[in-house]
């Protein structure tokens, strides 16, 4: 599979943008574990033509995760443009258009799903940022608004006659937000379109080698994107690839070597931002790492987890777990 220039290998498998969770840190680690590419924190276009500090940061990329891709959204396309032009200073391999966040501030504000309710400004957005940048620019949406609007089929074609060069999609509309299973059924259709020519990227529900297979094998996508089946298990990309090249499970490493990765995760982000923002940024990948599942009277040690605010703390906590 190819965007732009940018060559993949078979079976590809994506980290998908999450606000809060793809940070650097994070980015590197699931490279490490066999993500094909990530992409940053989705970035506000307002913000990032505002100059805003905190929204600058998330640009910050490193040539060891490459290839990478930054992510934006916004409702008006000179804005947009205006914000894929500093993007490409930070040097991505990849511009992303977010138009499927479906978080109320986001989508009621016309940005991000709430597109989907607009699709000829999303078109005008998508031709105009195409035509402004150099690098690769994909779309990142889902089915349509809700159930009666379920348009990305002829939405996913004309997004592709606007120049974009892959299209995401994630298998769910925005009034389901995260809610239900993801229909994967619309995303083959799109796929199988004789017309489509670029590359399609399945999203939504992926969360075992299994099931990742599967959408290759049964909808024909050209890469999988993985979203929060990722949050604190990194190594969920390790056992996808495993399994898609073998047909076998990765046999399971040892409780104290998942606790290590964790540890080494929330020691980068420490390092990146400082003690108790690292540990704050952190919380939720403990909180949903499934490390900690099936543990017998687990809820007072997963609160005393969440509460710690020292490195010290937090690590005399996990050291002291017992699991079998």
């Amino acid at each position: 599979m190819q965007i732009g220039n940018i060559t993949f290998d078979d079976y590809p498998v994506f980290l998908a943008p999450m606000e809060d969770v793809t940070d650097i840190s994070f980015r590197l680690l699931c490279k490490e574990f066999g993500s094909d590419m990530a992409y940053t924190e989705f970035i506000s276009s307002d913000a990032l033509i505002r100059h805003v500090n905190k929204t600058r940061t998330k640009l910050e990329i490193k040539d060891e995760e490459r290839p990478v891709a930054i992510q934006i959204y916004g409702k008006d396309a000179a804005t947009m443009v205006e914000a894929a032009l500093i993007c490409e200073e930070a040097r991505p391999d990849i511009l992303d258009l977010n138009f499927g966040c479906p978080v109320k501030k986001v989508a009621s504000k016309g940005a991000g799903a709430g597109m989907l309710r607009n699709p000829d400004q999303m078109l005008e957005i998508a031709r105009s940022v195409a035509e402004a940048v150099k690098i690769p620019v994909t779309v990142k949406t889902r089915l349509g608004w809700d159930n009666d609007s379920k348009i990305i089929v002829d939405l996913a074609e004309k997004l592709q006659d606007c120049g974009i060069a892959a299209i995401t999609i994630h298998g769910r509309t925005r009034a389901q937000m995260y809610t239900g299973e993801a229909d994967w059924t619309l995303i083959g259709e799109v796929k199988n379109n004789a017309r489509m020519h670029i590359p399609v990227i399945g999203n939504g529900d992926i969360t075992s080698p299994e099931l990742f297979k599967q959408a290759f094998d049964r909808y024909g996508v050209d890469a999988v994107m993985v979203g929060r089946a990722s949050i604190g298990a990194p190594w969920i990309f390790k056992e996808m690839k495993h399994y898609i090249k073998t047909g076998e499970k990765l046999p399971p490493e040892s409780f104290k070597y998942y606790l290590s990765v964790l540890k080494w995760q929330i020691l980068q982000s420490v390092a990146q931002l400082d003690e108790r923002r690292g540990i704050l940024h952190s919380r939720r990948h403990i909180a949903a790492s499934p490390i900690f599942k099936g543990i017998a009277d687990f809820k007072s040690t997963r609160i005393a987890m969440l509460k710690a605010t020292t490195i010290s703390d937090l690590f005399s906590i996990m050291d002291n777990i017992f699991c079998f």
